[in-house]
């Protein structure tokens, strides 16, 4: 079953964007997921195809009208697939969730401009609101983008190192530990001495170790979850940034 992704947006051409780069591109090129992009403006009411009104109740700004989103949502067949409005007051977007869409269908994003959606469509049309994090942008589809490359990353045969994918960041709780690579000095900073003495028993204990003491640090939220779940308090290593 291919993972499928529609993406409802007033800027189709925004897609495929990032996900058509690098291990993700490479996905999409040879079929392992499909992406298609559905505008909503033709859906739009009047001679000038309106997408948006003025704020019942006055305020600045415009919102997004529920029987013109409605109508764009309703011309995708879901097939099982949740259907996500991209919105800052959602609920944060976790790697749980990500794993959990990844062994899904595949998803319907609907991607939000202006001050934001008619509440009634959101009610009437069941949709889920994720966050990418506490600030706003000008529109959902970065965050589109974000959510989908999370989930195609994911996908089997994507990533093309299954054991990368069970030290990711978060899927232990914690953050990444530090990398490092050739030269063995630069700049007068020498990789640590443990990561170059061939011993993994002690590699895989100073990885473990780091990655502790950043997450305490930088997420402590994350570092007090990860040892309330553990009787041993926090384990496991993680990574980012990979290309």
């Amino acid at each position: 079953m291919t993972f499928r992704v529609t993406c409802v947006t007033l800027f189709p051409e925004a897609f495929p964007g990032t996900l058509g780069l690098s291990i993700v591109g490479a996905a999409l090129e040879r079929g392992a997921f499909a992406l298609d992009a559905v505008d909503i403006r033709p859906f739009g009411v009047g001679r000038r195809l309106t997408v948006d009104d003025t704020p019942s109740g006055g305020g600045a700004g415009l919102v997004m009208r529920a029987d013109v989103a409605a109508a764009a949502i309703d011309s995708v067949s879901r097939d099982g697939r949740p259907v996500i409005y991209l919105s800052p007051r959602g609920a944060p977007l976790t790697q749980a969730r990500v794993r959990e869409l990844a062994a899904g269908p595949g998803v319907i994003l609907l991607c939000g401009r202006f001050e934001g959606l008619d509440e009634r469509v959101i009610e009437a049309r069941g949709l889920e609101e994720v966050s990418i994090g506490d600030f706003v942008l000008a529109g959902g589809e970065v965050a589109a983008l974000a959510l989908v490359e999370a989930c195609v990353r994911l996908l089997p045969g994507v990533a093309g190192n299954n054991e990368s994918l069970v030290e990711e960041s978060f899927e232990a709780g914690l953050l990444e530990h530090p990398h490092y690579t050739r030269p063995q000095v630069w700049e007068g900073r020498e990789i640590p001495a443990v990561l170059v003495s061939g011993d993994h028993k002690k590699v895989d204990e100073w990885r473990r170790n780091q990655a502790e003491q950043l997450t305490k640090a930088r997420r402590p939220d994350l570092y007090a979850a990860s040892r309330a779940s553990s009787p041993t308090g926090a384990q496991g290593r993680s990574r980012d940034g990979k290309m």
